[in-house]
């Protein structure tokens, strides 16, 4: 467990820290933090302010002026990582989701209100999804077998099934609200008390049972009052929303019951569910002003005795032993320094015996560990049910050496540097942290716990948490903290084969997602850099692809069951001529008819299929280079055949408009560039293509390619340029120290190798990577990059045509990569 970085505020004195005020700290799936912090000084108060920023680019953070009139409690984000909810302490609740689907830009169009009574804990409404990790099988072949879906019920459905969504909330006061997001964008809202004794609720926090129920934990902060649990129901009656709510046993923390102890831990300071899906097992930590007390405990089944008379009066009640819901302690700590913050795994493990003694035997303890914070600035890594310890962290402030024992060090003036608020990334492999001077802290947890692995269980770890991102499409920059760059080439490996081992309806879904992991992984090792750009053509070429074939539309209605970009990829496949006209005529050109204007709209898109075909055949002569992209496509049949079908359409286009057709230099003005690139590329093609046997290009056709450069002159690709981001560049054991708003000069890091054009100087003219446009050295327009791969387009289109929109539909949301978008600064001279 080490230090990753530290970003840090600029110019804010040490009196503008506000200890009172609580700091609220969320993590998304798709790997966004939203904080906020205790800054307060005469003309600004940064209390009420959310920061949002990207772990890859922590310095790039954007703050959102919230319009809450008090200090920020609660963040939450949903389980899609779009929408983020706020709630203060003056009962105003907020959801926030993306303006046009940027990562810094956020609107709030919807919200609820509970005037003037704090809001201490706040969720979004389950949405009856939940899987679990089974580690016992983590060497199966189905991705079906390790990531098993669990029966779990909605909160409250619409008609159909369908998960409705909201948001719940619990007051000081001891009300609970409850907002629904009708699919219209009307919002029903309902308070009601949790008991007919409303109490001080000082600690809540909720979580969702099975069924589909809620259970809400409160306590009011004395440790002397019991903890209280409550069941609430939601459902719509009438076009209303209805809470019904209903009492549960209560508990008293075991620290307290003890007559020796009883004074000594007077406040219960945290209170939580081990996870928002298990409402059964609850995490309580009673503290003084020195030290703090663990518990953890558990809602279970057990029977009650009945009397030998009632036995004999009622023979059913002697078949059938009545039954109690009674809290029992599962663990406790002994005494340890004050807790400051705790935070709790999202990592859906599986609890049962075997998979416990599995991930035991194999040293695999993500999602088993909770972290707890300490006034004394060292975070502890603690198993959720024993409450052993499996690892430490301490800060700078309290630097030792790691032979020292663990005796008490004496305090320094004022309170040491501590974490206020804590999360862990959703496969528990990071942590962030928020400490009383306001700065932001990644620290990395090694799936082991640091116990060493040999290096083969240690692949196993990562890549069966990497086949549980892609699973699910979460976020998976926490896991490539961990990749070292010898690790690289047998992971991509590793994760081709599994990928292989699924059904073929599985594979198709997960295409484009097991390509970006792969060039999120070959980003870490020096040696594969190319094979980064080479991933992203191929992403590009696939969208490409079926965009343009999603044009072709059938000649006459009821047609056979085929479409023609089927009948299309059968032709081709089936039709091994090397001349291009031979192949159209087995077509329905009919079936091509476009628009002249939409013709004209896509250039920019044929032009790419016509550079990167040239571009391809001419670097084939020295394929060996690694420093030039594109070495894999020379023996990839399925892209190479994609790329033909391209040339094929293109050449029908070209037909009815010629200047939609890709523009090449050539020597000669008689020669037919398309022709030529075809027939080589068919040659290519027949090499290396899945039917037939593969084998290597013969002489003349690589005499040919080598010609190439003679005949056409051959295009620089703009590839995507090597991304500024950070975890390329963290080193083990060296934390980077950065400041909020103000790039780093990071070093040089092991990837920048000057390759073929994939470096781009500040001035250098940029690219709009998506719609293939020159945007100039500064660009005018507003455009926005991608936070994985760095891709840059224009925020609007220049383009109103439905075949444009249909094509720039593909990543409106996200990048063809799966990363978020950020909207750029404009640059300027």
């Amino acid at each position: 467990m080490d230090l990753a970085y530290i970003c840090e505020w600029e110019k804010w004195p040490k009196s503008t820290h506000c200890p009172s005020v609580p700091l609220a700290c969320t993590w998304s799936c798709r790997n966004l933090i939203a904080f906020t912090t205790d800054l307060r000084s005469d003309d600004q108060d940064l209390t009420r302010v959310i920061h949002i920023l990207d772990t890859e680019h922590p310095w790039d953070v954007h703050s959102i002026c919230s319009g809450h009139s008090e200090a920020v409690t609660c963040l939450e984000w949903d389980q899609s990582g779009s929408r983020l909810l706020s709630a203060d302490a003056d009962g105003q609740i907020k959801c926030w989701s993306m303006a046009d689907h940027l990562a810094n830009s956020w609107e709030s169009p919807v919200g609820s209100l509970v005037e003037g009574d704090p809001i201490v804990a706040l969720s979004w409404l389950h949405n009856g999804v939940k899987l679990a990790l089974h580690v016992e099988k983590s060497g199966a072949s189905s991705f079906g077998e390790k990531f098993s879906r669990v029966k779990f019920s909605p909160s409250l459905t619409l008609f159909g099934g369908k998960p409705m969504e909201g948001w719940i909330a619990v007051t000081v006061s001891g009300l609970v609200t409850v907002s629904l997001l009708k699919p219209s964008g009307q919002v029903l809202t309902s308070t009601e008390s949790l008991c007919r004794l409303r109490g001080r609720v000082a600690l809540a926090d909720i979580a969702f049972t099975g069924g589909g129920n809620i259970v809400v934990a409160t306590a009011d902060g004395s440790s002397a009052s019991p903890v209280q649990f409550y069941k609430v129901c939601v459902s719509v009656v009438n076009e209303k929303c209805r809470i019904d709510t209903e009492i549960l046993p209560s508990l008293f923390m075991r620290c307290t019951t003890d007559l020796n102890r009883r004074d000594r831990l007077p406040a219960i300071t945290h209170l939580k569910f081990l996870a928002r899906d298990m409402s059964e097992q609850v995490l309580l930590c009673a503290s003084s002003q020195t030290s703090s007390v663990v518990e953890c405990w558990s809602l279970r089944k057990e029977g009650l005795p009945v009397n030998n008379i009632f036995q004999q009066l009622s023979p059913a009640v002697g078949d059938k032993q009545p039954t109690i819901l009674k809290w029992r302690i599962l663990s406790a700590t002994n005494d340890l320094d004050r807790v400051s913050a705790v935070a709790l795994p999202k990592l859906p493990i599986s609890l049962t015996n075997t998979d416990l003694k599995v991930a035991s035997d194999t040293q695999f303890y993500p999602g088993l560990g909770l972290a707890l914070a300490f006034h004394d600035g060292s975070v502890h890594i603690v198993h959720r049910l024993s409450l052993q310890t499996m690892a430490i962290f301490y800060s700078s402030a309290a630097p030792r050496s790691v032979d020292e024992p663990a005796i008490k060090r004496p305090r320094t003036t004022g309170p040491a540097i501590h974490f206020k608020a804590m999360q862990l990334s959703w496969t528990s492999l990071a942590l962030v942290g928020i400490d009383n001077h306001g700065r932001l802290s990644m620290l990395r947890i090694s799936p082991s716990m640091g116990h060493s692995l040999d290096a083969g269980l240690a692949l196993r770890h990562l890549l069966f948490l990497l086949e549980y991102c892609m699973v699910t499409g979460y976020d998976w920059w926490d896991i490539l903290l961990h990749v070292q760059p010898s690790m690289v080439q047998s992971l991509v490996e590793k994760l081709h084969e599994e990928y292989t081992r699924q059904k073929a309806e599985l594979q198709q879904v997960l295409s484009t997602r097991i390509l970006a992991m792969k060039a999120s992984l070959c980003k870490l090792s020096p040696c594969a850099v190319t094979r980064v750009c080479e991933y992203h053509a191929k992403l590009f070429l696939i969208a490409a692809s079926s965009t343009l074939k999603s044009l072709l539309r059938p000649h006459v209605l009821n047609t056979p069951d085929k479409s023609p970009g089927d009948r299309l990829t059968e032709v081709c496949a089936k039709v091994t001529d090397v001349d291009i006209d031979k192949v159209m005529i087995n077509l329905k050109t009919e079936e091509f008819v476009l628009d002249m204007n939409t013709l004209q709209a896509l250039q920019q898109l044929l032009q790419w299929v016509g550079d990167f075909v040239l571009y391809l055949l001419a670097s084939l002569p020295n394929q060996g280079s690694p420093l030039r992209p594109g070495h894999s496509f020379l023996r990839d049949g399925a892209s190479l055949g994609a790329l033909r079908e391209l040339m094929v359409v293109i050449r029908i286009w070209g037909l009815l408009k010629p200047s939609c057709l890709p523009v090449y230099t050539a020597t000669s003005d008689t020669q037919d560039s398309m022709s030529l690139l075809f027939r080589l590329l068919t040659k290519l093609w027949i090499c290396c293509r899945d039917e037939g046997p593969t084998s290597e290009p013969d002489e003349a056709l690589v005499d040919e390619c080598c010609l190439l450069p003679s005949q056409l002159l051959i295009p620089s690709l703009d590839w995507l340029p090597v991304s500024d981001g950070l975890v390329s560049r963290l080193q083990p054991k060296q934390p980077l120290r950065l400041h909020f708003g103000k790039p780093p000069a990071l070093p040089g890091s092991a990837t920048s190798l000057q390759l073929d054009g994939l470096i781009r100087a500040p001035g250098q003219p940029k690219m709009d990577h998506l719609r293939r446009l020159h945007l100039g050295a500064y660009p005018t327009e507003a455009c926005k990059a991608c936070t994985r791969c760095g891709c840059v387009t224009m925020l609007k289109s220049p383009n109103k045509t439905t075949a444009v929109k249909q094509w720039e539909q593909r990543w409106i949301k996200n990048c063809l990569c799966g990363g978020l978008w950020w909207r750029m600064p404009l640059s300027y001279p």
